[in-house]
């Protein structure tokens, strides 16, 4: 049995020469090898989707289109929603007056011939097409097989116009004094890039007992419970393993400070990411989630790949420039303020019993000798 590559080789070859009968043929019979679970068999069933409705065979295209409605991947529903609809699309219909239609030459009347006795040469009468005369009419749909052109290249275009791999790390700030840090690493076709192998080999090899998910075109790493001198040396690991991948040199600076208040304190930290030396990547896309306590200030608002919220900052990252990130936000005392509601406490009940007390009660007293 030929493996997925080779069978993708070949029904792509035969979907990009036009020949959808060989392309159906070929996979009818070892379809079913590839279950609906997996990517190879969602990406073949798509590829069959395709060649049918090129020869117009539309229920059996509805029929595979059904089967990936019932996947449990969101995106893999989504595509077989957006399939039915081009389906169940009306055909088009061209035009009469679009087609421009030519008289054959007159012929001699075969009478005529025998009675002159020579042939004689017929003469062609050059036909124009009057278009200032004749209307349009109203505007028609385009004929069937636009709306499988269109999508066809919509499908070709996805690639190009979103990144291959998209490496996401999230920073937990909500507890300063247990960090959680999340890598992850999304590639969005099915096999990934050498470099992303080698990366994770190392990154395995650093973080032994660290949280790792490795799967098919994925790749997690999770370190929990890092206080913060802790959790710029994972990152500056990170940022070196990567640049080496790269080819080229990289810096991450943290910096960061706090004001302490009565109840309250201030923090203050300015992320720095020299990507000088990476060229710019067009399949690539770099982002930085920061998860904080409370709402965020921006210390330099003239960041345009910055989008904040309430408690969310996310932050994507230019190679070839200098990355630049300064925030703040505030962060409650807890043990101060626990201290103080305890003494608050203590002291009111204390009070309370102190004037009850001193008030006295309105029972009888017995008589003193």
């Amino acid at each position: 049995m030929k493996t997925y590559e080779q069978v993708l080789e070949i029904v792509e070859l035969a979907l990009a020469k036009g020949d959808y009968h060989y392309c159906i043929e070929f996979l009818l019979p070892i379809i079913e090898s590839f279950p609906l679970s997996s990517k190879e068999g969602v990406n073949l069933r798509t590829i069959l989707i395709t060649a049918l409705c090129g020869i117009n065979k539309k229920d059996e295209a509805k029929s595979f289109c059904k089967e990936l409605l019932k996947s449990y991947d969101n995106k893999t529903r989504e595509n077989a929603k957006y399939l039915m609809e081009v389906i169940d699309s009306p055909d088009i219909k061209k035009p009469n007056n679009w087609n421009v239609e030519f008289e054959s030459p007159s012929l001699l009347n075969k009478q005529s011939l025998n009675s002159l006795g020579k042939k004689q040469a017929v003469v062609k009468r050059k036909k124009f097409i009057n278009v200032h005369d004749i209307p349009t009419g109203e505007t028609k749909p385009f004929q069937k097989g636009f709306s499988l052109i269109i999508f066809l290249i919509l499908l070709l275009l996805i690639p190009l116009l979103s990144g291959c791999v998209k490496v996401e790390n999230t920073l937990n700030l909500v507890e300063l004094d247990s960090i959680t840090n999340n890598l992850v690493i999304e590639s969005k076709y099915i096999k990934k890039f050498p470099w992303q192998i080698k990366f994770e080999e190392k990154i395995k090899a650093i973080f032994p007992d660290a949280e790792i998910s490795q799967e098919e075109s994925s790749f997690s790493l999770k370190n929990k419970n890092l206080n913060l001198d802790n959790t710029k040396k994972v990152l500056k690991i990170i940022q070196k393993t990567a640049g080496e991948l790269a080819g080229g040199i990289t810096n991450l600076e943290i910096n960061s400070n706090q004001k302490n208040f009565i109840f309250f304190k201030k923090y203050f930290f300015k992320m720095v990411i020299d990507l000088n030396s990476i060229e710019s990547i067009d399949d690539l896309e770099l982002i930085i989630k920061i998860i904080h306590p409370n709402k965020a200030n921006l210390i330099s608002k003239n960041n345009s790949n910055l989008e904040i919220s309430k408690n969310l900052i996310i932050w994507q990252l230019n190679p070839s420039q200098l990355n630049i990130l300064e925030f703040s936000f505030w962060s409650f005392n807890k043990l101060l303020i626990g201290i103080s509601i305890i003494l608050i406490t203590v002291i009111l009940a204390y009070s309370l019993r102190f004037y009850r007390f001193k008030l006295g009660t309105d029972l009888p007293q017995l008589p003193s000798k």
